[in-house]
């Protein structure tokens, strides 16, 4: 296995930030992996898995080892007359296998097309887009344990799936790495989720009457591509900000000064739109030497050349600040920071 040392990961995430790791290698097999994760325990090295590297900021180099991981291959495991069982491996490219699963017909990720990122980040950061979150069609995640490099899987009631949170990026953080996920997809009778955000009129306006799950794959991915930068244009990360969930009560006090605020109510309480927040403090479009806020969409920090990770931490910290003090709503990173 080919161990390279003080290697640029500039072309290994989609914020295009220049950053070294001390020790990087890729990975083709489970058994390689296994063999690093000795390596690692041996040096006492920490770790970091990269997949398309689309949901992290490098703010320093790392001091240990980069794995970038290429496990790949899609696998029908079983079916019935209503449903299929489909296995990806951690590395397949996310919209690449949304389309695979469109292709086959299968119904259940079509509202997920377009994200950035590989399958095995996925159930971590439990990825979600107009009104649909993947946990609802995850079944299992395996995985490897980095101090046992013992293979576990995980069913779904046990990664604690929640808003763009999971076990695995919360309590058992660095723990395991996500080699595999197993989906449960319709194959019939697909339920359309077709009333979050724009959607439905993007329908109407392509006369789309009876929409097949193709039809809403591929208005989202119209909408997506309308308002999210291309990474390998403008470096960024998609949204940095998760959409900020508060109670009842204060939304009650916000809307009194806010009548148009973009909002939604959920189980748990009332769901603002980051980027209307955003937008309505003034970041919209600013630029700040090569960091700065996209024009068309506020949720997303871009890199438009040579920003250096710290510029686009610190611009985020800005954003948090401002927006606490002029709506009382404190936002939330959606990125993995990597300091």
């Amino acid at each position: 296995m080919d161990i390279r040392e003080n290697y640029s990961l500039k072309l290994y995430n989609t914020f295009g930030i220049e950053a070294k790791a001390k020790y990087f290698a890729e990975v083709s097999s489970v058994q390689d992996l296994k063999n690093i994760l000795a390596f690692r325990r041996e040096s006492n090295l920490p770790i970091l898995f990269i997949g398309g590297g689309s949901n992290i900021l490098f703010v320093n180099d790392f001091p240990g080892i980069v794995l970038k991981l290429n496990l790949k291959g899609i696998d029908i495991l079983n079916e019935d007359e209503e449903y299929v069982y489909v296995h990806a491996q951690g590395s397949e490219n996310w919209h690449q296998f949304v389309q695979w699963t469109l292709m086959q017909d299968f119904g259940g990720l079509e509202n997920l097309s377009l994200i950035p990122g590989n399958v095995g980040t996925a159930p971590m950061q439990n990825i979600g887009a107009y009104g649909v979150e993947v946990k609802d069609y995850i079944t299992e995640v395996q995985t490897l344990d980095l101090d046992t490099g013992k293979e576990r899987t995980f069913k779904n009631e046990d990664c604690n799936f929640g808003y763009r949170e999971s076990i695995f990026k919360n309590e058992l953080k660095g723990q395991y790495v996500l080699v595999g996920v197993t989906f449960k997809l319709t194959k019939h009778n697909h339920v359309l989720h077709i009333d979050y955000g724009a959607i439905k009129s993007e329908l109407e306006q392509e006369q789309v009457i009876s929409p097949t799950i193709q039809d809403i794959s591929a208005a989202v991915i119209r909408i997506r591509e309308s308002k999210l930068p291309d990474p390998s244009q403008i470096g960024n990360s998609g949204s940095f900000f998760k959409n900020p969930v508060i109670t009842d009560a204060e939304f009650d006090e916000i809307i009194k000064n806010n009548p148009d605020i973009s909002y939604y109510k959920t189980d748990s309480g009332v769901k603002l739109a980051a980027g209307w927040l955003i937008e309505h403090a003034g970041w919209k479009g600013k630029r700040f030497g090569d960091a700065g806020v996209h024009d068309k969409q506020a949720l997303v920090l871009v890199n438009y050349g040579n920003a250096t990770g710290k510029e686009i931490y610190n611009l985020s910290q800005q954003i948090i600040d401002d927006v606490q003090s002029k709506f009382g709503v404190t936002l939330t990173r959606e990125v993995n920071i990597i300091q």
